[in-house]
């Protein structure tokens, strides 16, 4: 959980010098992003970490004071300072600069904390980690969920953060990587030569692209981690796999811990976006057990674009969210795009709120708009 400072600037920025603009306070952190939004799209989220009793910490308080969300594993006091991140942004709404100050949760967000919550865990339908935490804590948790069943997500956060999968691939089920995290991820996890930075411009196909991720998705999924959804930006999401992972069945056939939004989410989307268009033709029992298998959902287009960096965090809050109603991976996937679409249009890190209908709709059209990148069968 960290307090964002959002600099925008209206005229390009000069070095050693102020340019006009506007500067906001917005709730951030990945980890309480994606939970922000699981929460709007119908499942209460249970969040650990540690904030600090002070104005950060009591900023990002207010929301979950106000959703009714339990306050259980937020570690508070006044030895800690609330993490906060400085991002000035570009004129077009990109990050161009950031300080961040998140000490605190390698100080506080202990195992020792972490292991209190052991039956919170056992009871959810999926553990999402951020790679904010500390080694100790990041391992302790994706152990503890390992060994009560349940499956565990990884948010890379950042290239650099990104390199923590290297302590815990073997217990991870989904990881969401960008590009660039996910080159940081197959270098850290391998021993082999470095994979380098690939290049794309605006006229680089996804056959093209794949081709030159594939190298490091390969890495990954040889890993051990079950399923790599890789974000591309305005290029939308390649789902990616090995084996015969289960996508209709990962989590609950339906969650007691979704409201009613959740349980319309489940309803609305089950019928605008049919299992069978992926799994009559995935025929999973003729599949190699070794058989990789790489889907792309293409991005939806958006009315207008006001800011970009919640738009993952919701992309993959918008899939759990989706996994706990009781949604397969495919339809949860083309949830996540829409939530992620619904975030670059608003300049808070995650939308007020959701419509369902809109919703429902981006995420019909990146359903039907996906594609098999690559699948191999035995025959």
């Amino acid at each position: 959980m960290v307090l964002d400072i959002h600099a925008t600037p209206s005229i390009p920025p000069n070095p050693r010098t102020t340019a006009p603009g506007k500067v906001q306070y917005a709730a951030g952190g990945v980890a309480r992003n994606i939970a922000e939004c699981v929460s709007k799209l119908g499942t209460k989220p249970y969040m650990i970490s540690a904030l600090g009793l002070d104005m950060p910490g009591n900023l990002l308080l207010e929301y979950w004071k106000s959703a009714g969300l339990s306050l259980e594993g937020i570690r508070m006091s006044h030895e800690i300072e609330t993490p906060v991140v400085c991002i000035v942004f570009d004129t077009e709404g990109e990050p161009s600069a950031a300080v961040a100050s998140v000490e605190s949760l390698e100080r506080f967000l202990t195992p020792e904390w972490v292991v209190q919550f052991k039956r919170s865990i056992a009871s959810a339908p999926i553990m999402m980690v951020d790679a904010n935490l500390s080694l100790p804590a990041l391992k302790m948790s994706c152990q503890l969920a390992t060994e009560v069943g349940t499956p565990v997500w990884f948010e890379p956060v950042s290239v650099a953060k990104s390199k923590r999968i290297a302590s815990v691939a073997k217990y991870v089920t989904f990881a969401s990587p960008n590009e660039d995290e996910l080159i940081s991820m197959a270098n850290s996890l391998s021993n082999k030569q470095k994979l380098p930075t690939i290049t794309k411009n605006n006229n680089t196909t996804i056959s093209s692209l794949f081709q030159q991720l594939k190298p490091a998705i390969w890495v990954l999924l040889e890993t051990g981690i079950k399923v790599v959804i890789l974000t591309l930006g305005s290029k939308g999401v390649l789902l990616c796999s090995k084996g015969r992972f289960n996508f209709k069945h990962i989590g609950p056939k339906r969650n007691d811990r979704s409201h009613e939004i959740g349980r319309r989410l489940y309803d609305t989307i089950s019928q605008l976006c049919p299992s069978e268009r992926f799994f009559s033709a995935l025929r999973l029992e003729e599949r190699s057990s070794m058989s990789p298998y790489v889907v792309h959902f293409p991005a939806v287009e958006c009315a207008s674009v006001v800011r970009l960096t919640g738009a993952g965090d919701c992309l993959v809050g918008g899939a759990v969210a989706s996994i706990c109603a009781g949604l397969d991976v495919m339809q949860s996937v083309a949830v996540g795009i829409a939530a992620a679409k619904g975030a670059v249009e608003v300049e808070t890190n995650v939308p007020n709120g959701y419509n369902l209908d809109q919703i429902a709709a981006d995420a019909r059209s990146a359903y039907l708009g996906a594609k098999v990148v690559f699948c191999e069968s035995t025959l």
